[in-house]
């Protein structure tokens, strides 16, 4: 059974850095599309990065290329999320999402996952 249990949320200021953990089990990370989702409530979920199976690449949203980067552990089995020089447009609910498919390369960043974190909180404020 596929799980997945971010941790690392919280308060931090603006220009801040946070650390984004995703501890999953049931399945292999080397096999998986992993990625990251976030949403702010009453919008819809913004695919943030991923990780694709097919050459272990990383992609991201163009509008967080070069503040964020996704990497994984395998034998920790944790997928992370770097966050920095967070500002006001950041606060959401982070999701951490994976998928048995081989999705074709950056379509990642926002395919449809199958399986989802519970989310952790990430808040910006001075």
């Amino acid at each position: 059974q596929v799980q997945l249990v971010e941790s690392g949320g919280g308060l931090v200021q603006p220009g801040g850095s946070l650390r984004l953990s995703c501890e999953a089990s049931g399945f292999d990370l080397d096999y998986y599309t992993i990625g990251w989702f976030r949403q702010v409530p009453g919008q819809e979920r913004e695919g943030v990065s991923c990780i694709s199976a097919i050459d272990a690449s990383a992609y991201y949203a163009d509008s967080l290329k070069g503040r964020f980067t996704i990497s994984k552990d395998n034998a920790q089995n944790t997928i992370y999320l770097q966050l920095r020089s967070l500002n006001s447009e950041d606060p959401a609910v982070y999701y951490c999402v994976a998928d048995g498919t081989f999705i074709r390369f950056g379509t990642c960043v926002t395919y449809d996952y199958a399986h989802w974190g519970q989310g952790t909180q990430v808040t910006v404020s001075s």
